[in-house]
This record gives structure tokens, sequence and C-alpha cells, in this order.
């Protein structure tokens, strides 16, 4: 069966759309007549590539989340995939998420593994969705890997959402305060030079700096503006190069206070991915392969690569994650606990359990911590400022006075 994307009138001369699933475009219009619905206008979406992939729009991180949890639902109650996929998509609301289901769903009916039909949509599928989604159907356990994957999934996109909400005040503070910064340097400072201009006052060192950066903004801003955006964008394409990503996550692992973070929440990704693949039948070295990227951290995936190799060699996982000294100890202890009791998937879904908990409570202490920080930092350059004009204007007064 195909998808269609359709426009349609009812009853009422109300326009609808949506997507629906028929063998024909002549079927799907009837369907839509049984559904007293007037077809104004039927496109087939069920191409696979790329051009297929662009046409669903842009689905938002949340919506990714409740589509695998209502996947997750559905073929845990025992659905076929195939059905599992058609009922979520008629449950769903936005167009965009119908569509892919509906994609999906073509490809499994022409008989691909779920695993291989996502790939048509890899805006919400990402790698990861595919690959432990292809561990379960090869270990049988299609619906309690969708299940557990679902759940992590939820979880870390919960997290982002506190850590983001968390840093709104503090980015709203500090984009105040820079507006402050540059309406004092384009407006205020130049009408006061004119002042010192006058009286050819000897200027404090502070001062003339802040002039010059007034006069810098005033006169080449524009082209400060597009420096510096090049110079972002330079930076952002560099560092997606191997050895560079390497380096610059290695300095982030090293950060006070936040590295630390940095690492447990690598960590912790990395020992849910590993638990949820090895727990559905994969093999070690598949399981590591899922981890790596799952990480999202250079050091980590190099890590992984490392420990793959001494396995392949015969080594000992423990000794293997422990050679690296990129993994807290306590993750290291657990794993070498759970070879000896041979659950090595369960020991590291709890070490990602203690992760996770550390890094929440980790994570509420440091974003307490910045909004003083920024209202420290961004007072003393409102001050900073502040002083180095009023400087100038003290001393003639003290000169009127005397």
């Amino acid at each position: 069966m195909a998808a269609y994307e359709y426009v349609a009138m009812d009853a009422a001369g109300k326009r609808a759309t949506g997507v629906i699933t028929a063998d024909t475009p002549r079927a799907a219009r009837r369907e839509l007549r049984l559904r007293q619905l007037l077809a104004v206008d039927l496109n087939p979406i069920s191409d696979t590539g790329p051009k297929a992939s662009k046409a669903f729009g842009r689905i938002t991180s949340h919506q990714r989340v409740m589509l695998m949890r209502q996947l997750a639902v559905l073929l845990k109650s025992g659905m076929p995939v195939e059905q599992a996929l058609s009922a979520a998509a008629d449950n769903e609301s936005a167009p965009g998420v119908q569509r892919v289901l509906h994609a999906v769903r073509s490809e499994v009916t022409g008989g691909a593994r779920l695993a291989d039909a996502m790939k048509v949509a890899p805006s919400a599928f990402s790698p990861l969705v595919r690959s432990v989604t292809a561990a379960g159907e090869m270990s049988g356990q299609l619906g309690e890997v969708t299940e557990r994957l679902a759940s992590n999934l939820e979880r870390s996109y919960r997290l982002s959402r506190k850590v983001q909400a968390a840093l709104i005040y503090p980015a709203l503070l500090g984009l105040m305060a820079l507006g402050m910064v540059v309406a004092l340097m384009l407006v205020i400072v130049p009408k006061l030079v004119e002042q010192f201009d006058l009286f050819e006052a000897n200027l404090p060192l502070v001062t003339r700096i802040v002039i010059s950066l007034s006069d810098a903004l005033r006169h080449d801003g524009l082209i400060i503006l597009i420096v510096l955006g090049a110079g972002l964008f330079l930076l952002v394409q560099a560092f997606r190069t191997p050895k560079l990503a390497l380096q610059r996550d290695a300095l982030m692992l090293r950060l006070p206070l936040a590295g630390r973070l940095l690492r447990t929440v690598a960590a912790a990704r990395f020992a849910r991915v590993f638990a949820i693949l090895a727990g559905s039948g994969a093999t070690m070295l598949d399981a590591l392969s899922g981890a790596k990227g799952a990480a999202g951290n250079a050091v980590f995936a190099d890590a992984a690569d490392q420990i793959a190799a001494r396995v392949r060699e015969g080594g000992s996982f423990a000794a293997a994650l422990r050679a690296t000294k990129v993994f807290p100890q306590m993750m290291v202890h657990m794993v070498a606990s759970g070879e000896a009791g041979r659950d090595v998937a369960g020991m590291m879904g709890r070490a990602a359990d203690f992760l996770d908990e550390e890094f929440e409570t980790g994570s509420a202490t440091l974003l307490a911590l910045i909004e003083p920080i920024i209202i420290v930092v961004l007072g003393a350059v409102v001050g900073l400022v502040v002083i180095s004009i009023m400087l100038p204007v003290l001393q003639l007064n003290t000169l009127a006075v005397s």
C-alpha cells in the first residue's frame, strides 16, 4: 500500500489536510468519500531516498520522542509492526509525523525490516534509534527494546528541557546587559567625548580604551560583526574534523565543574545505550559500536574504539574500560562486578541510572551558580564602562571648583 497526502473539502466546505493509505489513488479518493471528504489534491509521499526524506518537513524533538513512545507501546502490546505504524499514524495529528509513519509503513509492507524502513526518514529516526531497533528485531524482543529506548529518549529530553528552562533567565539577563553596554558605547560615550575635547582634558587610560572601542563600534561595527560571524563559522567547520573535535572535547572534559558534568553525562549515555543493545542480544562489539555514537563526545568515541580493539584480542571489558582512563571509576568497578556475575548489560544499566542521578544533582548545583556569576561579570563590565565615563567628569568638576 502507498501513502498519499491529500487536500480535501468536507460537507461544510471547510478545507482538510492529512495523509491516507491506499493501494491506488482511486482507492484513496474512494476512502476519502467514505469519510465524507471531497479530494481536491492527492499526492503520493511513499517514495524512498533523499527526496522523500526531505518531504516530511521539520520534526521537533518532542515529536520524535512521542513517536517512539507510541511505537513502543503498540509494539510491546504484541501488535504487528505494520499495524503499529498504521495505528500510530491514525493517532497522530502532526502531518509531518503522519507522512513519516506512512512512508515507513509502505517500506515495511514491501518486505523491509523496520530498522531499514526507518532510513527513509533520517530526520525522525537517528542512527542510534535504527541500530537499537535492528538489535531488537534480531533478538526477537522488539517491543521490550523500543520500550527501553523510548524511556531513554524521554529521560534525555526532560533533562535537556530542564537545562534550557534554567538558562532562560541568565540568557535574558546577558542580552539586556549587552544591550545596555552597546547603547552606552554608541550613544552616551560619543556625546561625552565631545565635552572632553572642548576642555582638552587629560583622560585616564581606561577612558581612552572605552572611547577607542566606541569609535570602532560606530565606524566599523558591521565589519566587526561580519568578521566575528565568519570566524565563528570557520571555527565550527574546523571542529568537525576528527582531530580537532577530539582536542575540543578533551579540553571540555578538563574544564572545572562543567568538565565533570560533561564526563558524567557522556558516560551515562554510553552505558545506557550499551545496556539496551547488549540486553537485546547484540554482541559486545555491536553494543560498543552503538554506544560509541550515543556518548556525543569524540573522546568517548575514541575510547570505544580502543575498548573494541582490546575485546577483539580477548581482553577483559572492565580492564579495557579502565585502560582508557576516560570512564568514572565507579562505572569500571560495576562493570567488573558484572563480568564476574555474567551480567554486564544489567550492571551497565545500573551504572547509567547512578550517573544520571549524579548528573541531575550536579547540573542543578551548576545552574544555581551560573546566575550570580553572570550577574557579577556583567555588572563588572557595565560598571567599568560607567566608571570610565565618570572619572573624567569628576576630574572636570574638581578643576572647576579649584
